[in-house]
């Protein structure tokens, strides 16, 4: 009886760190100031902790979930998002090779404010979406927002 109560305090136990995992990952973020009717750039950082990678923007199948940057802001115009290059590595739950980030992942993009905004500062919403796995599973995609600040001159 002691054993089986052991067991299944040790299973849930390891499932709940598992779960835990799969939300560990960090998002953050920095813009610098830009002056009326200039260009900065800003980059977005994905935190990936050890144990753990996230299906690159292009993860080399169909069935990976790829991690996307989405960025926006109110009153200004916001470039494209530069992706860095995945690695490919081989897993136990895939015959594909697949391209995944380790560790971090920065993303950068361009914000250009006109020169007639009226405002001291632009909020940039930054949306990541991204799919972490082990190296026998994957978790469901998980989403997360950062709002980072630029001083307009």
């Amino acid at each position: 009886m002691k054993k089986a109560l052991f067991s299944a305090i040790l299973s849930v136990g390891l499932l709940f760190l598992a779960g835990a995992a799969a939300h560990a990952q960090t998002v953050n973020g920095s813009i610098g100031a830009v002056k009326r009717g200039g260009s900065t750039r800003g980059t977005v950082t994905l935190r990936i902790p050890g144990g753990l990678h996230v299906n690159s923007n292009r993860p080399n199948s169909q069935y990976a979930i790829p991690t996307t940057v989405k960025i926006s802001a109110v009153g200004a115009k916001t470039g494209g998002v530069s992706y860095p290059r995945g690695r490919n590595r081989k897993f136990q739950f895939s015959e594909e090779m697949l391209n995944v980030y380790e560790g971090s992942a920065t993303f950068s993009f361009n914000l250009t404010v006109p020169a007639n905004f009226k405002g001291n500062a632009v909020k940039v919403r930054v949306v990541v979406r991204y799919q972490a796995c082990t190296e026998e599973v994957c978790y469901p995609p998980k989403t997360k927002e950062v709002v980072l600040t630029a001083a307009v001159r």
